[in-house]
């Protein structure tokens, strides 16, 4: 608390922050007399130190803008008025913050998402890769008519005609072998297992 010799009340306070001569002394008193009380509202209500100092330099700043303008009328104590500042500010405060921090986690789940998709993306690429070679062990006939019906979704008269077979029942039941060939041959890779059913389901 300051001397009395350095206390102002309201009006005297509101007259010296209009006058530039005496705005020092004022600023300082304001500090005296409300610093403690203001920046405990903030302490208690999930901020720090810091964060009181920044507020209570805020408010003040705001303060005394709004009495030189003459747009405070003294209609509540100055105190109570710096005491409602504080608290509108911080609380705005509090929630800048949390939207930042929604913000963040929200961009952090969508890189996390964006990465999980980019490495099944590679795993899948690699694995069309490692099938497309074991395709090519089965034979020119079979790799012929696996990729034409899976991988460029032609129809069975054009598969007929790529291969010359007999007619599309000679395609299909050819087809069928391959696939079981080719089935028998990656069962034991999960990967390319998943890949083939992948095309295969489609």
């Amino acid at each position: 608390m300051a001397d009395r010799s350095e206390f102002f009340g309201d009006a005297e306070l509101l007259r010296n922050l209009s006058d530039e001569r005496s705005m020092d002394s004022s600023v300082k008193f304001l500090y005296r007399e409300h610093f403690d009380f203001l920046s405990r509202y903030v302490v208690n209500n999930s901020g720090d130190f810091n964060d009181a100092e920044d507020i209570f330099q805020e408010v003040i700043i705001s303060f005394i803008n709004l009495v030189k303008a003459g747009k405070f009328r003294g209609e509540s104590s100055v105190k109570t008025f710096l005491y409602s500042m504080t608290r509108n500010l911080w609380l705005n405060e509090l929630k800048k913050r949390e939207r930042a921090q929604q913000r963040e986690e929200k961009y952090e789940r969508a890189k996390e998402t964006n990465g999980r998709g980019v490495d099944m993306a590679i795993e899948s690429r690699e694995a069309s890769t490692q099938l497309m070679k074991v395709i090519g062990e089965l034979g020119d006939s079979c790799k012929t008519i696996l990729l034409l019906f899976y991988f460029e979704n032609r129809p069975m008269k054009d598969i007929v005609t790529a291969v010359q077979y007999e007619n599309e029942q000679v395609v299909r039941n050819k087809k069928y072998k391959c696939l079981k060939k080719l089935e028998e041959l990656i069962r034991g890779n999960k990967m390319l297992y998943g890949q083939l059913k992948q095309f295969s389901n489609e």
